[in-house]
């Protein structure tokens, strides 16, 4: 391919609003182009580099055992009504109606789609296991696009799905799975850890995602470097210890605490560790207030509360909500509270002689002890972990680090199979509900995460499975006509040998040539120059390394071959 015909120009500057490396080396190289918010554009060069790590999926997909097929992207709302996802997703559902008025949904995911087919074909145990997948558009209305391709409302995800006859076949899958994932990102050049997950709004049972660490991520990960355990911080646990659980429960004492509303002014004022009083949290949860109760020195895990109570929306709550419940805030509790449920972290029915709000304005509570002055409506670990924490399997400490989801893998059960009715006859003739998993990988966020892992000051560095050139011919001084002459010759025996290179055959100074190359990032350099003709030879620099080498021009398509 000639520059000068490539559809797509490099800018000298990057866009403004770059909020990471590969939003602004992808939109500086000319690579993608945004038409509105988490909505791109993919120009020639980018849409060589999505289609090589489709290929690489695809690759590894099969070698699984899955079959490819295609799915319809508008969906009739009825089949989300069905599996009660039109309510749990509703946030991010794009909707639209027909002529007749009949509504439909564009498809943020395909569970309920695959579902209803597998209700079509498959009848016996014989049929299975399972594992069919695509790689399609799905559209999601994000409220917070981000940061380029990280975080889009259309984008492009292969999504598998396996069925099993039993849990010990979806275990089958599910390891087959995380294998693939990380052949995946291993050929495509990013290291990718994988962690426990939240499910979510997909439901199921057992979950992980694939984590790239870089502080641009999203995603609060906790890690402990001494038995390798891993979890987002949605789901992470630790390790426990109740302060004072030694101690005889002591008389409730209400004291004055005149302007204290926060736990570390508490403390203050009394003298006291954090981990000596009793924090509430107020939250809305569908409709219906919520009083989270937990240790002082500890936070409310918002992903852990909202599952052990079983909310489909939850939030803070302002200070009218907190107004019209009838809440004081500041000096709030569960003793004596009505009006709202309790959820308490499990660790506080461990704990002795607390201090909490006496739910009047500038008092509290001394001694205040689960069971004698107050209990929960829900006990449950609401506890959000943290950087030092102990680490639930072995007590060292956890370790936060932030990080870019690239694909996340569900053991989804039945939660599916159940509501949509998708059954097989068993051995014995018996109809049960088939055990589903699904496995999704964003490609439009691989491909940043791969400029992200593999990028240097000066621009993109492909990893040479993705390049979309396996070289960069830079033709320096292409006026003259020696010049021009040796370069189409290389260019016409590169692309006979089936390695056509990127040729830059444009009538622009050496310093923007050079620059455009590092900027694109083919893995190699080939300069023809009047110093190296003089030597009756080319210039080979790989894009990774420093080395420069001559090599003489009838040996040029062998070393490209070979590099």
């Amino acid at each position: 391919m000639r520059l000068s015909q490539l559809f797509g120009r490099t800018m000298r500057q990057p866009p403004a609003e770059a909020e990471t490396a590969s939003h602004r080396l992808l939109a500086q190289a000319g690579l993608v182009a945004q038409l509105a918010a988490g909505i791109y554009s993919y120009l020639p060069l980018a849409w060589k580099v999505l289609r090589k790590i489709e290929d690489i999926v695809r690759e590894e997909m099969d070698a699984a055992g899955g079959q490819e097929l295609h799915l319809p992207a508008l969906h009739p709302l009825e089949i989300w009504q069905a599996s009660g996802r039109h309510q749990t997703m509703r946030d991010v559902l794009f909707h639209v109606q027909d002529k007749r008025g009949r509504e439909f949904v564009l498809g943020p995911t395909h569970e309920e789609v695959i579902t209803d087919l597998f209700k079509r074909f498959v009848r016996s145990y014989r049929d299975l296991p399972l594992l069919v997948y695509q790689i399609q558009t799905k559209f999601r209305d994000e409220p917070r696009p981000r940061a380029g391709l990280i975080r889009l409302r259309e984008f492009i995800m292969k999504d598998l799905y396996s069925f099993d006859a039993d849990w010990e076949g979806l275990d089958v899958s599910y390891q087959k799975m995380l294998e693939a994932y990380e052949r995946v990102f291993r050929r495509c050049g990013v290291p990718a850890v994988p962690v426990l997950a939240d499910a979510g709004a997909m439901g199921g049972r057992d979950t992980h995602e694939f984590m790239y660490l870089t502080d641009v991520g999203e995603d609060s990960c906790l890690f402990c470097p001494a038995c390798g355990y891993a979890a987002n911080a949605e789901v992470a646990t630790f390790r426990k210890l109740p302060a004072h659980a030694d101690e005889p429960p002591r008389p409730l004492e209400e004291v004055h605490t005149p302007g204290v509303t926060t736990i570390a002014q508490l403390a203050r004022f009394l003298g006291v560790p954090e981990s000596r009083t009793c924090k509430a949290v107020f939250y809305v949860a569908d409709g219906r207030p919520v009083l989270a109760a937990v240790r002082g020195d500890m936070d409310v895990n918002q992903t852990k509360l909202k599952r052990a109570i079983g909310a489909l929306e939850l939030h803070y709550m302002a200070e009218d909500e907190v107004a019209r419940a009838g809440l004081v805030a500041g000096s709030a509790s569960a003793v004596g509270l009505e009006g709202a449920m309790v959820v308490a972290d499990d660790l506080l029915l461990q704990e002795r002689n607390l201090v909490a709000g006496a739910n009047r304005p500038d008092r509290h509570l001394l001694n205040v002890n689960y069971g004698r002055d107050w209990q929960a409506d829900v006990v449950a670990d609401i506890a959000l972990a943290g950087h030092g924490h102990p680490c639930p399997q072995c007590g060292e400490p956890l370790e936060l680090r932030r990080g870019v989801e690239l694909g996340q893998v569900f053991k989804l059960g039945t939660h599916y199979s159940e509501k949509m009715g998708a059954t097989f006859l068993d051995r014995d003739g018996q109809r049960r509900p088939a055990i589903m998993g699904c496995y999704g990988i964003g490609i439009d966020r691989l491909l940043a995460v791969v400029v992200e892992a593999n990028h240097d000051k000066d621009g993109i560095i492909w990893p040479r499975e993705l390049a979309p050139y396996r070289g960069h011919l830079v033709a320096i001084a292409i006026d003259r006509p020696e010049v021009r002459e040796a370069a189409e010759e290389i260019y016409r025996r590169l692309k006979a040998a089936g390695l056509e290179p990127l040729y830059d055959d444009r009538e622009e100074t050496p310093g923007v040539k050079l620059k455009d190359a590092d900027l694109l990032g083919m893995p190699l350099r080939i300069t023809i120059s009047p110093r190296t003709l003089e030597m009756g030879a080319a210039e080979l620099k790989p894009r990774n390394s420093p080395e420069v080498r001559l090599v003489p021009l009838e040996e040029v398509v062998q070393a490209v071959a070979q590099a």
